[in-house]
């Protein structure tokens, strides 16, 4: 029983690290549809149709 206790807690744990999504925040050209990262030199460049976003990863 101590045993399958134990399988059970460390599954619960396993999948709850793993649904943790992260976010980064990106350049988004909306006239391409382009993502960049904002360190990027098209990112900096562009001023006019970019915006900043939140880009997520799982």
């Amino acid at each position: 029983m101590k045993k399958i206790l134990t399988c059970l807690f460390a599954l619960m744990l396993f999948f709850a690290t793993n649904t943790v999504v992260f976010a980064e925040t990106v350049a988004f050209n909306t006239k391409t549809l382009k993502i960049h990262k904002l360190y990027c030199q098209w990112a900096q460049k562009c001023t006019v149709n970019c915006i900043q976003i939140e880009k997520k990863k799982r």
